[in-house]
């Protein structure tokens, strides 16, 4: 079964209240399992003790005039901000400056966060922030590794993060949640338990990715946004556990939500319904086979669109992708590294990339995201 069909079938379950058995990987998960908690024990030990906690970064940031932009952010331990050093690094802290420098106004946000929290821990969250907050602005939601690594079955975990997305949209915020990152990419995990890592990561987060899309949020791909820096510079992306970010890894996560957030606040020049741009590698697709491409290019922005006037086709919710995110500038310390990036970069006037190639929509195909021909997003 491809992922796109997983990601519908645990987006449906969810809905209807089914379940799909223990992290929804049958026999395979549970012959791993054994393998799974003897490398976990051992992953522990190299990872050490977790942190003590996070730093408070409940506040007011930046300055200007009017009321506050309201912000909440909920989640587990990285939207907690475990592994930065002060409040200023956090994720929330610094999407809420950035909010602050492009709005011209100060930004209050509210941090419910809760390490260690599972997708299940969320109804608790929003409650709690709506205590705070009558009328919030935008919400960054940040979960799935914990659910993950306890084995919560993908439908249960997925029901819990839609119902806290319904919750947020009745009040008229604006959702926007960063998806399961790809644990397949910490390296203190061994094989083959990074390798069911990967899989049961990536699969929740094409699943969080369609029922958010249907619920009315956007997402925002963290993948293995942290991947290739970690294995060049492990100590400066990752904190001295080996597991959560380091200060430097909040900021390129951050980077990620930035623009989504601007976006929904109207803080871009551009509208927020601009077609997408096919030389980037955005397009329009159903939503689950979005959600896949989303889960193999981290830093990818997923959001519900209509073709023709209609909100969905024969394979679900139509769905826009688009690529924000852009690529970290070279450091000149590194002049070698600098120099393949910058080549990597640039390609020649109308050439396209093989993720690109493909730029319209072929219903007779599985699993690719295309746009529809000879239709527009409204």
């Amino acid at each position: 079964m491809g992922r796109a069909r997983r990601a519908r079938k645990v987006a449906a379950a969810a809905a209807y209240g089914g379940g799909i058995g223990a992290a929804g990987i049958g026999v395979l998960g549970l012959v791993g399992f054994g393998v799974l908690k003897v490398e976990a024990q051992l992953a522990r030990r190299i990872v050490g003790q977790h942190f003590d906690g996070a730093p408070d970064d409940n506040g007011q940031y930046g300055s200007g005039l009017g009321y506050p932009v309201e912000l909440l952010v909920l989640g587990d331990s990285s939207a907690a901000g475990m592994g930065a050093d002060t409040a200023q690094q956090t994720v929330g802290a610094i999407i809420a400056n950035g909010v602050s420098a492009l709005s011209g106004r100060p930004v209050r946000l509210t941090n419910v966060a809760v390490i260690g929290a599972e997708s299940s821990g969320l109804d608790t969250q929003v409650a709690n922030a709506l205590d705070e907050v009558d009328n919030p602005d935008v919400a960054i939601i940040l979960i799935g590794a914990n659910d993950v690594t306890h084995r919560i079955d993908k439908s249960i975990a997925v029901r819990h993060l839609t119902a806290a997305v319904d919750a947020l949209c009745a009040t008229d915020c604006q959702v926007i949640v960063g998806t399961c990152p790809d644990l397949g990419t910490i390296e203190p995990v061994a094989q083959p338990l990074r390798l069911l890592a990967r899989r049961w990561s990536r699969d929740l987060a094409a699943a969080q990715t369609v029922a958010v899309v249907e619920a009315g949020g956007r997402t925002v791909s963290l993948g293995d946004l942290l991947g290739p820096q970690f294995s060049g510079r492990p100590h400066e992306m990752f904190s001295h556990d080996g597991f959560h970010p380091s200060p430097a890894g909040y900021a390129r996560v951050a980077s990620a939500l930035l623009p989504s957030v601007c976006d929904v606040l109207g803080l871009w020049s551009n509208p927020i319904d601009r077609r997408p741009d096919s030389l980037r590698g955005e397009r329009v697709g159903p939503v689950a086979v979005a959600a896949v491409q989303a889960v193999r290019e981290p830093g990818t922005e997923v959001s519900a669109t209509a073709v023709a006037g209609q909100p969905g086709g024969p394979r679900g919710r139509w769905a826009m992708i688009l690529r924000r995110h852009r690529r970290p500038i070279p450091d000149r310390s590194e002049p070698q590294v600098a120099r393949e990036t910058a080549s990597a970069t640039v390609q020649p006037a109308g050439s396209l990339t093989s993720s690109t190639a493909l730029d319209t929509y072929d219903p007779g195909k599985r699993d690719e995201a295309h746009t529809p021909r000879g239709a527009a997003p409204q």
